[in-house]
């Protein structure tokens, strides 16, 4: 029952506290909102192609000529425009002006394809085409040889049939910068616990109550034990409100597994709770405490990828990036959000509750060492 009294009295205290109560809610929702709109574009997965423009001269016969502006013709249809240079007209400047796509030479020994590096798509699917027309022609050549006759049954279009069956497949959900953003700063703030939870048990000396906790008929280690379970519930409650409103509000996506992610940001609270717990303990001041606390998490924020997505690093910085606790938890809810993988999430878990189980008994151990809180 005494736990559960200071757990209450904790829960209520905390609620009071208007100032870290609303920056546990505001300042994560606020970030979502500027940097899931400043930087949508980085997280656009589409690639769009605009009308591609080719010059082209041909010095080959007649007939080779007429076949080429024909299928130069029908190109113009899916946005592919061949243009005859002019007299006065350098086909490779205007490509290395980037003022074209390509150049295209046509001779009776071939076709010669000049493009820039500044449009590899564009390039490419130039020269698929011309492949597949030349590809065609030289068929059409080799059937002239035979059977003249049949020339133009093959330089036609072929017939289409029902031989194969086509269907779109719905592709999968991307992670949009919102989506992205509103994991990341969830996880930033559940680990920002760690600077309040250093004064959890130092606020009460400060406060000169200590003295009067430890002379009520109740054990330190009920007071220890509440006032964590009040903190935790207090914390759990504001994820909650910030996944909720991230949602609605913002159109972020959470995933079928709701459950799942938010036990996982609770371990990561748990987690931060300990990890302030244990230093707070571990360092002479209160301030000494607070600096060590505010280089962890300003470390863990920029290398576990809060304020900018961080992707396949390797070599020593992939080593430090895998050290942050918000680089396991982003990548778990990640995967449990659109691939519904849950291995990683048993493995965060682990990690969370690994380390937390070392911090907290570091703090129980010199707690219990004091003769006071």
């Amino acid at each position: 029952m005494n736990i559960w009294n200071i757990a209450l009295k904790e829960i209520k205290q905390n609620i009071r506290d208007r100032r870290t109560f609303l920056f546990m809610l505001a300042f994560p929702i606020v970030l979502m909102l500027i940097l899931g709109t400043s930087l949508s574009n980085a997280f656009n997965h589409k690639i769009s192609v605009d009308n591609i423009r080719v010059l082209y001269k041909s010095t080959a016969g007649p007939s080779i000529t007429a076949s080429f502006e024909a299928f130069a013709n029908k190109a113009a249809k899916t946005g592919i425009h061949f243009k005859r240079t002019t007299k006065h007209m350098d086909g490779k400047k205007e490509v290395k002006e980037n003022n074209y796509t390509a150049y295209v030479e046509i001779s009776d020994k071939g076709i010669q394809l000049y493009s820039s590096e500044q449009n590899n798509m564009e390039e490419s699917i130039v020269q698929g085409m011309l492949k597949a027309y030349v590809d065609k022609y030289n068929v059409a050549a080799a059937v002239a040889s035979i059977a003249p006759e049949n020339v133009n049954i093959v330089m036609k279009d072929v017939q289409k049939n029902n031989f194969i069956q086509e269907r779109t497949l719905k592709e999968a959900k991307q992670q949009s910068s919102m989506d992205y953003y509103a994991v990341a700063m969830t996880t930033m703030i559940a680990l920002y616990v760690a600077i309040y939870a250093s004064s959890l048990i130092r606020s009460e000396r400060v406060r000169n109550t200590a003295l009067r906790l430890v002379a009520a008929p109740i054990g330190k280690g009920e007071i220890f034990l509440g006032k964590i379970l009040g903190y935790l519930f207090v914390n759990a409650l504001c994820l909650l409100v910030v996944i909720i409103f991230s949602h609605f509000a913002f159109k972020a996506n959470w995933g079928d597994h709701i459950g799942l992610v938010f036990i996982l940001l609770l371990s990561e609270v748990f987690l931060a709770l300990s990890i302030g717990l244990g230093i707070s303990y571990m360092a002479k001041t209160a301030d000494a405490s607070k600096m060590i606390i505010m280089v962890f998490l300003q470390l863990s924020s920029f290398f576990g990828g809060a304020y900018f997505k961080i992707e396949n690093v390797k070599g020593i910085l992939g080593f430090i990036t895998n050290l942050s606790p918000l680089t396991w938890a982003n990548q778990a809810i990640t995967k449990i959000i659109y691939m519904n993988d849950f291995g990683s999430f048993f493995q965060a878990i682990s990690l969370n509750l690994g380390i937390s189980v070392l911090f907290l008994g570091i703090a129980i151990f010199i707690f219990q060492r004091r003769e006071g809180l």
